[in-house]
């Protein structure tokens, strides 16, 4: 696949920043149309979101960057340098996340209520950011046979066709079940439930289905010897868990009394 959407006075534009824009508009959208659901300030949310964002982008970066410190470390500034990929979620997550819990805290903000919210927007940001992967041919799995990739559409059987073979399009299995958790979530948020249940829904279910998806991939973040991203779902997973039993126990307990 050509990763070069256009060209404006002989500056590339890259299909990976198009894809990365246009996830944020339509996550910008869908917590538009939550927030009107919930009866919610979307003033709020956009506060967040600018604070949020450069900082989510800040920690992808860093977070890739520390594992594959020996790609950069003769090239310090290529550190700084996006537009080819190089941006790990969990990385993004955890310091976007943090940015806004520190912000909300600041302005006395219900940081659950607002992060249940910005659930449904963020993964659907991931679900199409994922596409960015397949335009720069990084992302994806082992090699497979062509009676495998044939049951593909034709564009992702082409765009999976590197260096004389064919491989396993994950970031397609990501993308769909992203969508697949966006509306579990969207659901969910239209059900009266305790604050934090939705953003801890999509922390265990995000991390359930990138565990699997992530034991099938070539290119994974390595610390001795296992796959970063396997080992952070598993932990999202067990603070997920944890914590909505946490939850509806305190609510369970409160009613008994």
């Amino acid at each position: 696949m050509n990763p070069i959407a256009f060209s404006i006075n002989g500056f590339d534009v890259r299909w990976y920043g198009v894809i990365i824009g246009t996830g944020v508009i339509m996550a910008l959208i869908l917590g538009n149309i939550n927030c009107k659901a919930r009866n919610y300030n979307f003033d709020n949310v956009m506060d967040v979101f600018l604070i949020s964002f450069p900082f989510a982008v800040i920690g992808a970066r860093a977070y890739y960057v520390f594992f594959e410190f020996d790609q950069y470390k003769n090239n310090i500034i290529n550190m700084f340098n996006i537009r080819q990929g190089g941006l790990a979620i969990h990385g993004g997550i955890l310091f976007g996340l943090t940015t806004a819990f520190i912000y909300t805290r600041y302005k006395k903000i219900n940081f659950l209520e607002l992060a249940d919210i910005a659930a449904p927007s963020i993964v659907l940001g991931q679900a199409i950011g994922r596409w960015g992967n397949f335009f720069n041919g990084e992302a994806h799995g082992g090699m497979v046979s062509y009676e495998f990739i044939k049951h593909f559409p034709l564009f992702i059987q082409k765009g999976m066709y590197i260096d004389g073979s064919y491989y396993h399009p994950t970031f397609l299995y990501e993308s769909i079940w992203n969508l697949c958790v966006c509306l579990i979530l969207v659901y969910l948020l239209r059900r009266v439930l305790k604050n934090g249940t939705v953003i801890l829904a999509y922390v265990g279910l995000y991390s359930l289905g990138r565990f699997f998806i992530e034991g099938l991939r070539t290119d994974s973040l390595m610390f001795y010897g296992i796959r970063m991203a396997q080992l952070v779902s598993i932990g999202g997973m067990v603070f997920s868990i944890i914590f909505l039993l946490l939850i509806y126990r305190k609510c369970y307990l409160k009613k008994l009394i």
